[in-house]
């Protein structure tokens, strides 16, 4: 399973409940150009609509260069198409009218020659939280260098 994307702001500024797996619905210069890691999941969220859609928001994925000629008019973040179960669906739209909670894309890669997203379901974290973040991954960085030297 390589990753093609991943959203690192979202660890970082959101704690962690729940992962889910969804297809996405992407045309065929697409899927080429995220195959070829030319997508970006900054900013990007999950909305579920009132027909029960599951709608990726925000997400860029850049023209694929040479498909130039059927890609006219291409907008690069437009809205796509999740995939999941109506199952899945009801019980996201459930705790997405729970308060504070956010639905979030964290990463994009690829399963037996499908393109998959792991959506995670967040509460955001305050400042002090960021900053915990911080110290400790500094001083994980210390503790790996000090091990290194020895």
């Amino acid at each position: 399973m390589p990753t093609l994307a991943l959203n690192k702001k979202a660890k970082f500024d959101y704690k962690i409940q729940e992962e889910i797996e969804a297809g996405i619905v992407l045309t065929g210069p697409e899927v080429k150009s995220t195959k070829a890691s030319q997508i970006s999941l900054k900013g990007s969220y999950i909305t579920i609509d009132h027909k029960s859609n599951a709608w990726l928001v925000g997400a860029h994925i850049s023209p694929y260069k040479p498909a130039k000629n059927s890609q006219i008019n291409y907008s690069p973040t437009h809205d796509r198409a999740l995939l999941l179960t109506k199952k899945e669906i009801d019980y996201l739209r459930g705790k997405e009218k729970e308060k504070g909670l956010t639905i979030l894309p964290l990463s994009v890669y690829t399963k037996g020659g499908l393109i998959k997203v792991k959506i995670a379901l967040a509460v955001g974290k305050k400042k002090f939280d960021k900053r915990e973040s911080i110290k400790k991954r500094d001083l994980d960085r210390q503790i790996r260098r000090t091990l290194n030297k020895r």
